[in-house]
């Protein structure tokens, strides 16, 4: 028998992943080239550095842990500004990411979202492992959207077309 608020869990988390790259595809649509590495303060993240430490947390967390595959992130790495790579490059990069945690998300069996392990020194179950990757991807996003914002003085329209006071029924 299917297990109905696994596969609920499982749709949400596809939903907000592709919402995360969605907005952040948006964002970044606003911005010059020459913005990609800019700080927004001293000791804050680039645009850039937020999109390949996005990429390392989900390759850690959802495509190696869940999909149980070898752990290769080197996470310092992700907070050095390298202006060799492109906003198309990064994005390409991203998108790639997505797509394979999706794709990790939803061929993961029940038992596997069951069993406990180690990640960056958390304990988490399969569950924990999806809820903090999306979450933290959500984190990120929000992030970029505030920066680039701030960089472009406009607002960013994610929402355009849809009437946000509707009420509940």
């Amino acid at each position: 028998m299917k297990d109905i608020i696994l596969e609920e869990f499982k749709k949400n988390a596809l939903f907000r992943l592709d919402e995360s790259l969605r907005m952040i595809c948006i964002a970044l649509s606003k911005i010059e080239e020459d913005d990609l590495w800019r700080l927004p303060v001293e000791n804050g993240m680039s645009l850039g550095n937020q999109i390949l430490h996005s990429c390392g947390n989900m390759t850690q967390y959802i495509i190696s842990s869940l999909g149980i595959q070898e752990d290769l992130r080197k996470r310092d790495l992700e907070f050095v500004v390298d202006k060799s790579i492109t906003l198309d490059d990064l994005l390409q990069k991203l998108k790639t990411t997505v797509e394979d945690s999706k794709r990790t998300i939803e061929k993961t069996t029940p038992e596997k979202y069951k069993e406990i392990r180690l990640v960056q020194g958390f304990e988490l179950s399969g569950v924990g492992v999806v809820m903090h990757a999306v979450e933290h991807f959500s984190y990120h996003t929000g992030q970029i959207a505030f920066w680039v914002k701030q960089l472009t003085q406009e607002d960013l329209g994610f929402y355009d077309g849809i009437n946000l006071n509707t009420k509940n029924n």
